[in-house]
């Protein structure tokens, strides 16, 4: 009898009836996360919300959609698939968007508002529209470009009378009025581009303009590079029919980079003038900003070991300069975008991490510091709005916890620098945009169980409603897999020397304590990205741990979000801090009574693939089977901005570079232990990266798997070849990891 009541229960446990997930499922173009909004932006006038979303049967295609704050419906605008937003892009157009990491979208991928909330800019197969939300039927679309022309970085001027964008390396305007559309630059072409941010900018120092509008309309500031002095790398684009030879400007550590200028040039054409950039030739154009009485601009200018950053004002009718600010450092110093200058203060809001975090400071026009905006042990992750009327600056910040981001307000003149107020609702993260007043914004929550929720909130962080609550119910997507869910369980372990490090574990589906499960433990571990936290998303690993694995993640020193202190350790060395950092996660991870040390397998993509390499050269004992995507092996082939910054110049630290490359540690590699893939077209972790790493052991005799990727760039980012890579991912853990019955 016990035995037939205890077959019942098992029968009607949710475990029985829970469906997992599958790989076809999470990585298939209907996606998992429910109708989450993209580009959200609020109105000027403050009376609508617009976004991108993608459709049911294809979370990839995007339409233009908008809520109406006073009626509270959601609408779509725009039916991108109407406008024939599927077509094949230039190659410019999709190196871009490979740049801001949206490769895999189609239809529209970003607009712009006009100034009098009554138009909408964006373009759809390269074709630039402009969309009247007073006007009904197709009179409401105006098409402002003919077809078959290249069209990037298309933007409404900030009084509305213009609209401009970049053509086939030059930079366009047309005056809406008259519809008259004047070529601004004639000479780009061949290496001279115009309007256009350079490949580092775009890639490395998070920058995809290559244009700024003056505040009145009265001048465009436009960048000019000429990139013939770069060297050119000619590698091969492999495609299943065709091998494309791609002559191609990139530029490798300690080699030349692109010569830049900054120029003046009028909306209605004529000469331009060129600005001043300094007595060295060699520096990187950071940012631009105009100040807000049209009459002066700032450029930041950073120098090629990226240790100086010199913030300086312009005067647009005489070109005379001023310097307003400069930043020094030791390692380096981190470009952001938290400059905001006063309109009713001879001053500007600049963050800084000269305290050892990142902080909001006030600075005065003559360069002298003013006072402190905020203050503590944690860093501020974004300058998100001021309100200078009410004294208010609004931040997103770790300040509560270090694996979460929540939104704050703080006084504009610094009496509270160290009791900044919280106004996000809910642990986990938040991703806020203001609107231009700061009188309301929107708020993107979820946390490890909650999928993206989007809601309009008041200046004071109540909530006035939602856009998209996403509720995970009945017809939600992820519904079925509910009971499957596995909850994370975060902690900190020490390094060797005794530094907190965070951790992520998703212990089994039907874990049982008595028994020890394999590991699969995966990462990231560069910088620029915090891989543990408190948000929605961990898919896949949540996979593994639904198919009987230990999902384990920990965020070494050199990763961001924890002081200046915590990142520098890997000056001068990559690969060193980081792998002891994540060999003390193997440590905490075999001294689990449920953990299998014997059956421990590592993962990573891109500098996570490089740490998979050093992990299996440096702690193969330790590893039972690793798998590698788009790794960098061998820094000398990455480009100068990312490589110089954590590791100088080759000629200025070969050392530094010998010991931070794979091809040094090869001989710890262990044969039949590594899994290798990599796009056969990848422009930003050149292939080159594994053929060498590949004929180096070979020449050692040490066996590897190799799965190459036609025609795909880094991020693998259709749905059918990230539902590959996966699957193979899961099927060699599963064949190295799993013992056979």
């Amino acid at each position: 009898m016990r035995r037939l009541i205890l077959s019942v229960l098992l029968l009607s446990s949710p475990l029985v009836h829970a469906e997992r997930l599958t790989i076809d499922r999470i990585y298939g173009a209907a996606g998992l996360d429910g109708p989450s909004p993209r580009e959200l932006k609020i109105a000027p006038d403050g009376r609508r919300v617009t976004f991108l979303r993608g459709r049911a049967d294809d979370q990839n295609q995007l339409d233009l959609w908008e809520y109406a704050i006073d009626s509270g419906k959601t609408r779509r605008l725009v039916d991108s698939l109407a406008l024939g937003g599927h077509k094949e892009l230039s190659d410019a157009e999709k190196a871009r968007r490979e740049r801001a990491r949206i490769a895999q979208l189609k239809g529209i991928v970003s607009y712009r508002w006009a100034p009098d909330s009554g138009k909408l800019l964006f373009s759809v197969d390269e074709r630039l529209w402009l969309y009247d939300l007073h006007t009904k039927g197709e009179q409401a679309l105006r098409a402002l470009t003919p077809k078959g022309v290249e069209v990037i970085d298309a933007k409404v001027s900030p009084k509305g009378r213009y609209v401009s964008w970049v053509s086939a390396q030059n930079l366009y305007a047309i005056e809406l009025a008259s519809g008259t559309t004047v070529q601004l630059t004639h000479d780009g072409k061949g290496p001279i581009h115009n309007g256009e941010a350079e490949f580092v900018a775009q890639e490395e120092m998070d920058r995809l303009t290559g244009y700024w509008w003056a505040p009145d309309d009265s001048a465009i500031a436009f960048e000019r590079y000429d990139e013939s002095g770069v060297d050119e790398v000619e590698r091969s684009e492999v495609y299943a029919d065709r091998t494309e030879v791609i002559r191609q400007r990139y530029p490798a550590a300690g080699r030349p980079n692109v010569a830049v200028r900054l120029g003046l040039v009028a909306p209605g054409g004529g000469e331009a003038r060129w600005i001043d950039l300094g007595p060295e030739a060699d520096i990187y154009l950071a940012r631009v900003d105009w100040l807000p009485d049209a009459r002066r601009i700032s450029f930041q200018r950073q120098s090629r070991d990226q240790r100086r950053l010199d913030l300086v004002a312009v005067d647009v009718a005489t070109l005379a300069q001023t310097p307003l600010l400069t930043e020094t450092r030791a390692t380096w110093i981190n470009l952001h975008d938290d400059l905001r200058f006063l309109k009713h203060e001879d001053a500007f809001v600049w963050a800084s991490e000269r305290d050892g975090y990142k902080h909001l400071y006030v600075i005065g026009l003559d360069g002298t510091p003013r006072r402190t905006l905020t203050r503590g042990a944690f860093d501020v992750d974004k300058l998100l709005a001021l309100d200078e009327k009410a004294g208010l600056v609004y931040f997103a910040a770790n300040r509560d916890d270090p694996l979460q981001r929540q939104v704050y307000v703080a006084r504009l003149d610094g009496r509270d620098a160290d009791r900044a107020k919280r106004l996000s609702e809910g642990d986990g993260w938040h991703e806020a945009v203001f609107g231009d007043n700061a009188s309301a914004w929107i708020d993107t929550f979820s946390d490890p169980a909650t999928p993206p929720q989007v809601s309009l909130r008041r200046a004071d962080g109540t909530r006035i409603a939602w856009i998209e609550q996403n509720e995970l119910k009945d017809g939600h997507p992820y519904w079925p897999y509910r009971d499957s869910q596995v909850a994370p369980q975060f902690g900190s372990l020490k390094s060797e020397d005794g530094q907190d490090l965070y951790y992520r574990v998703f212990k089994p589906l039907g874990f049982d304590p008595g028994k020890k499960y394999p590991v699969f433990m995966t990462y990231y571990g560069g910088p620029g990205r915090q891989y543990v936290n408190r948000a929605w998303g961990a898919h896949f690993e949540q996979y593994m741990a639904q198919h009987g694995y230990v999902v384990f993640a920990l965020d070494n020193r050199g990763t961001p979000r924890r002081g200046r202190a915590f990142s520098d350790a890997i000056f001068k060395q990559l690969g060193k801090p980081e792998i002891a950092d994540q060999r003390a996660g193997l440590a905490w991870l075999k001294a689990q009574p449920w953990v299998d040390g014997g059956r421990i397998g590592v993962f990573g993509w891109s500098y996570g693939g490089f740490q998979t390499l050093m992990l299996l050269a440096k702690a193969d004992a330790d590893i039972a089977a690793g798998v590698a995507v788009a790794p960098v092996t061998d820094w000398s082939l990455y480009d100068t901005h990312y490589t110089e910054r954590f590791l100088d110049t080759p000629q200025n630290n070969a050392q530094g570079y010998e010991l931070s490359g794979v091809l040094h540690w090869l001989d710890g590699l262990a044969s039949d232990k590594l899994l290798l893939a990599h796009g056969m077209a990848d422009d930003n972790v050149l292939f080159a990266n594994s053929t060498k790493l590949m004929a180096a052991l070979q020449q050692r005799g040490t066996q590897f798997r190799l799965m190459t990727y036609p025609g795909a760039k880094h991020g693998l980012s259709t749905p059918a070849l990230r539902t590959h890579v996966y699957t193979l991912i899961a099927a060699y853990f599963d064949e190295k990891l799993k013992p056979a019955p």
